[in-house]
């Protein structure tokens, strides 16, 4: 087993990463035996930079990639002397780099709609940090498509001029998605969407899935791991896409599509408060007992706290936004996917089919219209999906798709 394992139908991105990681290993192995030092600059041949890039699709595991980089980079396996790759996925390095608890590895993630200047600027104060105990100062950004502009600009000077023991590794779907000036001082890795094979067997291998259950699973969100693995997992994320999958039989008329667009938000809203009910009054009941406040006592707060519970609160608000966003923008996808399959049986074409489980619906719908209308019923929830990225109100954007589905 080594950090590479988890990368599925990645191996050209791995065989990179692992040559950086060689390269990087050597430098500070170098500078370590000449007794110290700064590391310098790597050459222009090696295959190691100081900011990196990935890219790829939803699902195709950029984070995986980014996380299993940064533990390759803090190896230190014996085997290494040996001339064994880094990345062995055993040693101290590795594993505390991969389970999150490596003090030289900082992973940001965020449940908002954005990463704001404030929380940028605490990033590019690490980054100027030396390593506390590791070879190197690893920030993963795992959301860098979220960073606001003022942010963005923020985190460009710490990409142009990097601490020399410091590597960036940035995760973004594309790279329109990040500003040009940032991509064009990081090395860009681009990943693909795994095959549904390959998802089905890590699914099976890692998590102990049913073959059966798992191959469904892949098939259905069409290689994209971690959808997968919530499918496969979460019965209420199956009840949720089989609900999803009925809207196209329920848009027969004017009042049909109304309650079915009221019905997606509704549960979209009903995920956005399942998280809330999970983890708000965790987060709150820490803060008040950090503020002094006795736990569980509902008690008053000291004086000039206040202002720190709102925080809170309002990150709670914002939280609950992405999450309805997120619900809403899953179960778009997965009508999309609906409606390619229809497309697919109406041209005839020989892909494998995404909603095998429902291919009876599938097979009313495309006899029953044109492929030219299921084309704009496509464009319809993309529309959709654009406009609730512009912040249109989800009700009033989902209604308009569905009324759209119906006139086709």
């Amino acid at each position: 087993m080594t950090v590479w394992d988890d990368l599925v139908g990645q191996d050209r991105v791995a065989v990179q990463l692992s040559a950086a990681a060689r390269d990087a290993d050597a430098l500070v192995t170098a500078v370590s035996e000449a007794g110290g030092g700064p590391v310098g600059e790597p050459m222009a041949s090696s295959k190691m930079t100081h900011a990196w890039l990935f890219t790829g699709p939803p699902g195709s595991g950029r984070a995986t990639a980014a996380r299993a980089f940064a533990a390759a980079l803090q190896c230190v396996s014996p085997d290494r002397a040996l001339g064994g790759a880094p990345g062995c996925g055993f040693c101290d390095g590795c594993h505390t780099a991969l389970v999150g608890t490596h003090a030289d590895v900082e992973v940001v993630r965020t449940d908002m709609l954005t990463i704001g200047v404030k929380e940028t600027r605490e990033l590019v104060r690490r980054a100027q940090l030396s390593p506390a105990g590791g070879r190197w100062q690893v920030i993963v950004m795992e959301d860098a498509d979220r960073l606001t502009e003022g942010a963005g600009n923020v985190l460009l000077k710490a990409v142009e001029e990097p601490a020399p023991r410091t590597v960036w590794l940035l995760c973004a779907p594309s790279l329109e998605d990040v500003l040009p000036t940032i991509r064009s001082r990081c090395r860009l890795l681009t990943l693909r969407t795994p095959p549904v094979d390959a998802v089905a067997d890590i699914l099976v291998r890692r998590d102990g899935i049913d073959p059966e259950l798992a191959a469904s699973a892949a098939r259905a969100t069409q290689g994209h791991i971690g959808r997968a693995r919530r499918l496969a997992t979460d019965e209420r994320a199956r009840a949720r896409r089989a609900a999803v999958l009925k809207l196209p039989l329920r848009v027969d008329d004017v009042g049909g599509c109304l309650k079915a667009a009221q019905e997606l938000v509704d549960a979209a809203a009903e995920d956005a408060k399942q998280v809330a009910e999970e983890v708000d009054a965790k987060e709150t009941e820490e803060l008040r007992a950090a503020l002094g406040a006795a736990a569980g006592t509902g008690g008053r707060l000291p004086r000039g706290t206040a202002g720190a519970m709102k925080d809170l609160q309002d990150r709670q608000k914002r939280r609950a936004t992405r999450t309805q966003r997120d619900s809403l923008d899953l179960a778009l996808t997965d009508l999309t996917a609906f409606y390619r399959d229809v497309l697919a049986l109406q041209l005839g074409s020989q892909v494998a089919l995404a909603n095998t489980d429902v291919r009876d619906v599938l097979e009313r719908i495309a006899s029953g219209s044109k492929p030219e209308r299921t084309l704009r019923r496509i464009e319809a929830i993309t529309a959709c999906r654009q406009a609730l990225d512009s912040n249109v109100a989800p009700l009033l954007a989902v209604e308009a798709m569905t009324m759209a589905l119906r006139a086709g």
